[in-house]
Formats: structure tokens, sequence, C-alpha cells
């Protein structure tokens, strides 16, 4: 047996009153004594009734709904999503999330086609991680997090992932490593070119040369990033070791080296990025470049929030400092 939802005529019915008295007190307007308010939100209380988003958007021209969109939620969104969460406490906004279950995953433009089905109706501003492109025209408060490489002026938050490549590349040549891999990552994204340029300055300023046989292509993804890691791994002059640029990519590589009957990091040193919570799940345990994605998603909102008071962020750009953090998949090579 299902029950139909609850009207604002079920209401009305409930506390004995008119439809415009319960519009009046849902929309907090004057003229209505304070018993009525009481029972008429007793009676909303009692059938659970919730207004329309789209009819509260018509009157108000305000939802109070902050969108978080995502191609997939997959480990580095869902800690984001963690973040936005606290950050929506206490601000009067709720959250919704819109994901596409990654099939706009390449499709360059998804996040304004996104934009278009939420806008106007849905949601008073929006927070778009891992964009492709975005332009600036949507009307309302757009922050971005981890951006592409467009560059438009829209408000963006990011970490330091050239230090934090820099670091990780560091320690394997601290460890005596000198054929070092780089599993890269999405080219359209600030942070995969950013994390390829600290890698090859840490290179040069320790004056190896970077064999363009082991840079590849890893996109951020589970299956080329193991494609990647088999290709590495194969070569005549295989790596000793393989930075890859996201903690998925890493365990993939991970993974890709135990089927080839390798050991890690006893036959191949592995670091990734991100420290995203699978990283201490591995067996051993995945040496990587921590960035605050929680922290990240909580200074979006902060930033979406802001602007929505009219409040006007300094800086614009917000970059998060990065650190290392040692476990057991790096060791020096044989």
């Amino acid at each position: 047996m299902t029950t139909s939802r609850a009207t604002i005529r079920d209401v009305a019915a409930q506390a004995g009153v008119s439809v415009a008295t319960v519009s009046k007190v849902i929309n907090d307007r004057y003229g209505v004594s304070a018993s009525t308010i009481e029972r008429v939100r007793a009676a909303i209380e009692q059938l659970g009734y919730e207004s329309s988003l789209v009819a509260r958007s018509l009157r108000n021209q305000r939802t109070n709904v902050i969108g978080v969109l995502v191609t997939d939620i997959e480990p580095f969104s869902a800690e984001l999503l963690k973040g936005a969460a606290k950050a929506i406490r206490g601000t009067g906004y709720e959250l919704v999330v819109y994901s596409a279950g990654g099939e706009a995953a390449h499709a360059v433009g998804w996040e304004n086609r996104y934009l278009s089905r939420l806008s106007g109706t849905l949601i008073d501003g929006a927070v778009i991680v891992t964009p492709t492109v975005l332009a600036p025209s949507y009307g309302a408060p757009v922050v971005a997090v981890d951006p592409h490489t467009g560059g438009e002026d829209v408000p963006t938050i990011d970490s330091d992932n050239r230090r934090g490549a820099e670091t990780a590349t560091e320690h394997l040549l601290e460890l005596g490593h000198r054929r070092i891999a780089f599993i890269a990552g999405r080219s359209d994204l600030e942070s995969a070119r950013l994390r390829e340029t600290g890698f090859r300055a840490a290179m040069a300023a320790a004056g190896v040369p970077v064999d363009p046989a082991l840079v590849v292509a890893g996109d951020y993804a589970e299956a080329l990033s193991a494609n990647a890691a088999h290709a590495l791994l194969r070569l005549p002059d295989p790596p000793t070791a393989i930075f890859a640029a996201n903690d998925i990519s890493a365990i993939a590589t991970m993974d890709m080296a135990l089927t080839l009957g390798m050991q890690v990091p006893d036959d191949l040193s592995v670091i990734g990025f991100d420290n995203i919570p699978e990283s201490t799940l591995t067996r051993p345990m995945l040496t990587t470049v921590e960035q605050p994605i929680q922290l990240m998603g909580q200074r979006a909102i902060e930033m979406v929030v802001a602007i929505l008071r009219g409040e006007h962020p300094d800086p614009r750009q917000v970059r998060l400092p990065t650190r290392l953090v040692l476990r057991d998949t790096t060791a020096g090579p044989r």
C-alpha cells in the first residue's frame, strides 16, 4: 500500500485554516496569530509536509540549496563530499549532489549541461568538481574544485600539486632511484599539469634526465593506469620506481606488479597522490602525497555561501598545502 505525499491543502485541512494562511506560515509572512502558527507547524510536522523546491524558488527566487556536481562518486569526490557536508551545517542551506555515474567523465562541457538542468529552480549556487570547461556565464555563484587548465575567471580550490609532486619525486631520488616512471593524470586538469611539472622539476634539480618512455598517460583512471603500468614494467629497461599521479592509479600499478610476479617495494617502489582512505587498505600500505580533500570540499562550500551572502572572498583562488605520507611501498632499488 502506498501513501500519497502530503499537500498544502492537507496541512490546511489538518490545522483548520485556509491554504493562504498555511502559505503565510511557510513563508514567514505577517498577519497570522501565534496560536495559528503553532497549529499549522504542528500539522506540517504530523503530516511530514515538504514544500516543493521548484515552488519555493518561484515564490522567493531562492531555493536555499547548493549543488555539488561530479561526474561520478569515486574515492576523491566521496572524501570531498564529507567536507562539503560539514561546511553546510548551520548555514541555512541544503546540499544536493548531482552525478552522472561516470558516463560524462570524458564529455567536454558536462558541467554546463548539468548546470542548465539545475539552475534557476533547483539550486542557488554550485561547486563543480574536476570540470572540463567552465564558462562564467551561469549567473549564480560557481566554485571549481581541482580546476581545468582553461583559466576562466571562476573561484577555485585546489592543493599545492606541484610541491607535492616534487616531494614525492625527491623521496624516490633520495632512496637511490634513477629509473623513475610517471603515470600522468587527466591532461585537461591543472592538477595533472602541475604534478607532471613538479616531477620534472625534481628530476632536473637532481640532474637526472627524464626518459620519455617512462612518462605515460593514466588519466587518473584505474583501467588505463593498469595498462600503463603493464607497458612500463614490460620495457627492456623497466623503471625501479613509479610515481602515479593519484592513488587510484598507484593501487592499479601495485595490482599489476603483483600480477606480473613482482613484489612491492622489493622489486618496485610505488608512490601515489591524494591519500584517500583506500591507500591504507593496500598491502603493503601505500606511500602517498596527502592533499586535504575534505578541507577542499569545506572551503568550496564556504566560498559559495559567502558569495550568496554578498561577500567577496579574497583570495578567489585558494591553494592548500600537501605533505608526504611515508608508508610501506617505497624502498631503495636493488
